[in-house]
């Protein structure tokens, strides 16, 4: 075990990227620079960004679906290609763009991918990897968020149907999904047993888009609350064993926190450049603000803070491709979302600070940012649940 794991870190603190990988990059960035960066503000404006234009060119270019299989159309590429899109992404000017696309790529489609049936990967996997349908993940209820364990939803075996019948709460990509990973009761109790990961196709009769939610930030990005009433679906798309859904969830939620904290660490050193910029070109008393040494110091210390949460979280990457259903993993994807979330916390509000009045302005992107910063610490897992997973993982309890 110790060689195993020298192994890795050998492998990630190596430089991760090889020449390909920095192709890829160069091509995933001029595409953002050209077909989502431009239009933005009109998306911030519309509270919906174009999903379906945006994943099919993403799909034409074979951005979509890196790690999947190359029968449904994937790359089976390293996880890295991974990080690279990530990585690309969160340097999007706003939260919700980037959301809604790993929403699709990494955290609706994960457990389809590994468990679904070859029928259910060629009616869905396929066309989400071209960019032709859009996906989403039902798994929060109005009275269940972070307590994934006491979702209600029920999705009750009729015959060769299931009959699906409750409601799931901020669900991004809510409006314009042509199908929804969802996770429900297959059978009578509570806690983790008995649930189950069905693919909802949008268009099924009973499919409802309740409402579509006004937020505090991330408004490019499509929130809905979703009804599901006498929702009949064909008991074949079930994702993998009945019953096995809370487990196969929890492995998708290893690789979303994982993808929080890459675009997390991109978005942040955005952040911190665009403001370092802004106190060279500010002058206050007869000087650049950048000249004060307290503001070098602490975007020196957040610089510093940005670039450790990078490497733990490229060391989480090696390990989750090595086995992805480990302990450790969970730990460590744990860790790189509470840091994350509460690091975007701090660089968004100090970041605003060094802009003074301006960064209050509403055209001023800072101002975005702070909005949108604020959601990590909540969504995929509140900081508060993180720290539980990492306390239980520890074993703090008294001997």
């Amino acid at each position: 075990m110790v060689i195993e794991a020298q192994s890795v870190r050998t492998k990630i603190y190596a430089h991760p990227f090889t020449d390909e990988h920095e192709m890829f990059r160069r091509s995933v960035r001029a595409f953002i620079d050209k077909a989502i960066t431009p239009h933005v503000d009109e998306w911030e404006d519309a509270e919906i960004w174009d999903a379906h234009g945006v994943l099919r060119k993403m799909g034409d270019l074979g951005f979509l679906g890196l790690s999947y299989p190359s029968e449904y159309g994937g790359a089976e590429a390293d996880i890295w290609f991974t990080v690279v899109l990530m990585e690309e992404l969160g340097r999007i000017p706003c939260g919700g763009v980037p959301m809604g696309i790993s929403v699709h790529t990494d955290m609706c489609t994960p457990a389809l991918a590994k468990y679904g049936s070859h029928e259910l990967r060629e009616r869905y996997l396929a066309p989400a990897i071209r960019g032709e349908m859009v996906g989403a993940i039902g798994v929060t209820e109005p009275n269940a968020g972070s307590d994934v364990a006491s979702i209600i939803t029920r999705a009750e075996p009729d015959g060769d149907d299931y009959v699906i019948n409750g409601s799931k709460m901020y669900i991004t990509n809510g409006v314009q999904a042509d199908w929804v990973c969802l996770l429900a009761r297959t059978e009578p109790g509570t806690g983790y047993k008995g649930m189950s990961l069905i693919l909802v196709p949008t268009e099924t009769p009973g499919f409802i888009v309740h409402k579509k939610l006004k937020k505090l930030g991330n408004h490019s990005s499509d929130t809905a609350v979703l009804t599901f009433e006498d929702c009949r679906v064909p008991r074949s798309n079930l994702i993998g064993v009945e019953g096995m859904g809370f487990y196969m969830q929890m492995e998708q939620f290893q690789r979303e926190r994982l993808v929080a904290a890459i675009l997390g660490v991109s978005g942040m050193e955005q952040a911190v450049r665009k403001t370092i910029q802004y106190c060279q070109e500010r002058v206050t008393f007869g000087k650049p603000l950048i000249a004060n040494q307290w503001i070098q110091f602490k975007l020196g210390e957040l610089l510093t803070e940005i670039e450790a949460l990078r490497h733990l979280s490229y060391h989480t990457a090696a390990l989750l491709e090595e086995d992805e259903t480990s302990l450790h993993v969970t730990k460590l994807a744990s860790m790189c979302k509470l840091k994350v979330g509460r690091l975007m916390r701090e660089v968004a509000d100090t970041c605003l600070q060094f802009y003074g009045g301006m960064g209050y302005m509403e055209e001023t992107p800072i101002s975005r940012y702070f909005r949108d910063a604020r959601l990590t610490s909540i969504g995929g897992g509140a900081d508060e649940v993180m720290l539980g997973i990492i306390a239980k993982l520890e074993n703090f309890n008294p001997r």
